[in-house]
């Protein structure tokens, strides 16, 4: 999953965030230096992201896409599930997505000085280019694919990808839909940010 499902399954407090963000900003971090709460928050990452990469929905939503791109779609679908999240929002959370997303960025600056500077620089990125708006539109999400893309250190076939996501995309809505409650479940059975 990517940053908006990280941060949905987080719990509403500051360390949580981070912990739940961190996962991806762990490199030079002493992660037995940190807050337990954030500790607690960077397992619950990792427990939603095991549970994602192992899930048979998300395996078979993988076969969708070319054999030279197959060894992004984890990373496709991350940011492919974060806009079915946007667009199915209401069937989630009860909050309308545009308030939850203002409180996020509210929540994300907030918490900043928790934050690695690295995780602290993307942050305030995804924050003022509204990250979460452009996600929201199939052909910016293509182009923030692409930006992914160019950001791998070696030559690749990422580029392009949302031409692989059109045709199937219906089918990969659905594997979501079937999907994100199952995840939502482990979370709460995990219950790895209950003292």
């Amino acid at each position: 999953m990517n940053y908006l499902a990280h941060i949905a399954l987080s719990q509403p407090n500051s360390y949580s965030l981070v912990g739940n963000l961190l996962g991806d900003f762990c490199k030079g971090v002493q992660i037995e230096a940190l807050p337990q709460a954030v500790r607690q928050g960077l397992a619950n990452h990792r427990a939603v992201d095991h549970f994602t990469d192992h899930h048979p929905l998300v395996r078979h939503a993988k076969t969708h896409f070319s054999v030279q791109r197959r060894r992004f779609a984890g990373i496709a679908l991350d940011v492919l599930f974060d806009h079915f999240l946007i667009r199915h929002w209401q069937a989630f959370y009860s909050q309308p997505f545009n308030t939850a997303k203002q409180q996020i960025y509210s929540d994300i600056a907030a918490a900043e000085h928790l934050m690695p500077p690295a995780m602290a620089a993307t942050m305030r990125n995804v924050h003022q280019k509204d990250w979460f708006a452009s996600y929201q539109q199939l052909p910016r999400l293509g182009y923030a694919l692409d930006k992914i893309a160019e950001r791998i250190r070696f030559t690749n076939q990422f580029s392009g990808v949302i031409k692989e996501i059109e045709p199937v995309y219906s089918l990969l809505e659905r594997d979501f839909l079937l999907f994100y409650p199952q995840l939502q479940q482990q979370v709460q059975q995990l219950a790895l940010e209950h003292n």
